[in-house]
């Protein structure tokens, strides 16, 4: 009697199909926005019918790519700060952390709002909305940052900025580590430039070592 079929390569190859598509996308959205499925198809290695089997349109693949970004920024998120870092300290650690997940997905952000909607992109910016605005309320009772908007109206502001900064990387008109971005929110919190510069750099510094330890 012949043995049964064993079918986990089968389930592993479709795994890794899955994860090629998604990473041919990121990349190809990246150069063209207007990048086709059949040309994402070609980019992953794959014939046009295995990705429809895994994405069967652009919403589903952007959706896909969305719920990657969703998963990296709660992940970030829920990195408490420790309770003897200032404000100041954890606003910067927070610009920094967020810094390479916004730059991956930039793009993708911009797409969603035409392909996903408003209502998505905010699902995807709120475990990040929600640290942000934390840290504004701890340093607004502290009296280090600006206490003229209410924090989740600050957060929005900061957000945009950081939006407009790595639209500018995207572009190639700004150059820039997240360093650069973490100042800047400083500044815009209301902590004095030379105090922003040393605090990134220090907090900086700080995360380098914490992931050569790692």
């Amino acid at each position: 009697m012949p043995k049964p079929v064993v079918r986990e390569p089968l389930r592993s190859n479709s795994r890794s199909n899955r994860v090629r598509i998604l990473a041919a996308a990121r990349q190809e959205l990246g150069r063209n926005p207007d990048v086709t499925l059949e040309e994402i198809a070609r980019a992953a290695g794959v014939v046009r019918r295995t990705l429809f089997g895994h994405f069967p349109g652009r919403a589903a693949l952007l959706d896909a790519l969305a719920e990657e970004a969703s998963e990296a920024l709660r992940g970030i998120a829920v990195r408490a700060p420790a309770p003897e870092e200032t404000p100041q300290h954890a606003l910067a650690r927070f610009v920094l952390s967020i810094w390479p997940v916004g730059d991956r997905y930039r793009l993708l952000l911009a797409l969603a709002r035409q392909d996903l909607g408003t209502e998505r992109v905010s699902e995807i910016l709120a475990p990040a909305r929600n640290e942000a605005t934390a840290i504004l309320e701890r340093g607004q009772g502290a009296g280090v940052f600006h206490g003229h908007l209410p924090a989740p109206v600050l957060s929005a502001a900061l957000e945009a900025l950081t939006l407009s900064l790595l639209e500018s990387v995207n572009a190639g008109t700004w150059e820039d580590d997240g360093t650069r971005t973490a100042v800047a929110t400083l500044v815009a919190a209301g902590v004095a430039e030379q105090s922003a510069t040393g605090i990134v750099k220090d907090v900086a510094a700080e995360m380098r070592a914490e992931s050569s330890d790692g």
